[in-house]
């Protein structure tokens, strides 16, 4: 298995990840800003066949390493920037049934792939920074305009404070961003101890029958998702 993740999450992240599949460990420069210039869920967009639609200007070196691990992918249309929305064309939830963004600044060849899903229209269109589908009818958000247009919809959702989430340069990060999740497993950058809903949080991810694997203890961190590929 392959897992993408930033360069930059914590060293005992890393580690841990690392007994569950290898690394692809992600850095960019002079393509958008800083803070999220290693972050998968900026550059990448994954369906649930495991077919991934890439930002069209990431650099050479990351398409000959999923060409190496034998990933399927396809290059998007349009390319990543230096500001939003241009930074929000592949940060994108897909569920078996629903394609949840602001379809206003979504890649076409994501449209293309996702003919057959529901889509969920979003004003947010950093959706799966802030956003984590736990099949298709449950879902942790940290923005509260997503939390409205789903639970409108009728889905089982949990609203979380995004403040004690760590993103550094900006005052906090976001949920979506903190996770990966991987089969029944929920994968955390960092311990739910450190976030005032933690019990919350918990509670409401394992009732659903999943675990939790926190990947250090430390305060949550947004690394822009941990993307697990089969």
């Amino acid at each position: 298995m392959l897992i993408i993740i930033d360069k930059r999450i914590p060293l005992e992240a890393k580690l841990k990840l690392k007994t569950f599949g290898e690394l692809l460990e992600l850095e960019t420069t002079g393509i958008t800003y800083d803070a999220i210039s290693g972050h998968p869920d900026i550059f990448f967009c994954q369906a649930l066949d495991n077919t991934l639609i890439v930002a069209s200007n990431l650099p050479e070196y990351y398409f000959n390493a999923l060409s190496n691990n034998k990933i399927s992918f396809i290059k998007g249309e349009l390319e990543v920037g230096n500001k939003y929305p241009s930074t929000a064309h592949y940060n994108i939830v897909v569920t078996d049934k629903y394609l949840i963004h602001n379809t206003k600044y979504t890649d076409r060849k994501i449209l293309d792939q996702n003919l057959d899903k529901t889509i969920i229209n979003t004003k947010q269109a950093y959706t799966r920074c802030n956003l984590i589908s736990l099949g298709d009818n449950s879902f942790i958000t940290s923005d509260d305009g997503i939390y409205k247009t789903l639970t409108s919809l009728k889905f089982n959702v949990l609203n979380i404070s995004p403040l004690d989430i760590e993103l550094p340069t900006f005052d906090h990060g976001f949920f979506g961003g903190v996770c990966g999740v991987y089969k029944e497993k929920v994968f955390i950058n960092g311990s739910l101890n450190y976030h005032r809903q933690g019990e919350q949080i918990f509670d409401f991810i394992t009732t659903l029958g999943y675990s939790i694997i926190e990947l250090y203890d430390g305060k949550l961190y947004d690394g822009g998702s941990i993307l697990f590929i089969d």
